[in-house]
């Protein structure tokens, strides 16, 4: 099981700070959240950021673009130090070109889903991925409660993974705290996105650190 800290709950006033804090505790991924306020209700950061961040954190980026037309906007990432970029099956018109793409620059590709999104979507893509982000909450906002209807949606995509034998990861993010970071784990996941709890209150690094003990209970 891994983490990716969201900074998308973190101080920006002290974003760099926040970020080293959980480097600490050795996450393996720093999740960060790209809005652009028409695929989803809410406007963040962009490449300018990233690039600020390069070359101080060895955390290694883990970009989600919730944007439209990702592909415009691919390469700017690319060449600020993303190592993953995700993008959703509902903004791509098409999807195996914009992961081509992705892959085309040397870095992972991989594909997010709306909680109402179906998996079928991502039937003919699924050998073309890196990992799959299912996402827990309506994306948009931080802080929000898990749907847990969707344990069942994690459940069986790690199923059709084992009967397909791929081997991408599975990514979850949203309303993941000590309280369900277990189950959500026995349901498939791999890769934990968690943004509120890590840094909304306390100190990131300790906060972290039991996250991820809480997983191996």
């Amino acid at each position: 099981m891994e983490i990716s800290p969201s900074i998308l709950s973190a101080d920006f006033g002290n974003l760099l700070s926040d970020i080293q804090k959980v480097e600490t505790e050795k996450p393996e991924y720093l999740h960060i959240d790209i809005m652009d306020g028409h695929f989803v209700p809410n406007i963040t950061i962009g490449p300018l950021v990233l690039n600020a961040l390069k070359g101080k954190t060895e955390i290694p980026f883990d970009v989600h673009l919730m944007i439209e037309e990702p592909d415009k906007y691919i390469k700017e990432f690319v060449d600020a130090g993303a190592k993953n970029i995700t993008v959703h099956q509902e903004a791509c018109v098409h999807l195996d070109r914009t992961l081509q793409l992705i892959k085309s620059m040397g870095i992972n590709a991989s594909v997010a889903l709306n909680p109402a999104t179906s998996l079928d979507t991502l039937r003919y893509v699924l050998s073309s991925v890196d990992m799959v982000l299912i996402m827990t909450v309506n994306p948009g906002f931080g802080g929000q409660v898990f749907i847990n209807g969707m344990y069942e949606k994690i459940r069986e995509l790690a199923s059709i993974r084992n009967e397909r034998g791929l081997n991408f990861k599975i990514e979850v993010d949203g309303g993941i705290n000590i309280d369900n970071i277990k189950d959500v784990v026995l349901a498939g996941a791999d890769v934990i996105v968690a943004g509120s709890f890590i840094f909304a209150n306390g100190d990131p690094g300790e906060n972290l650190k039991k996250l991820r003990e809480a997983a191996l209970k």
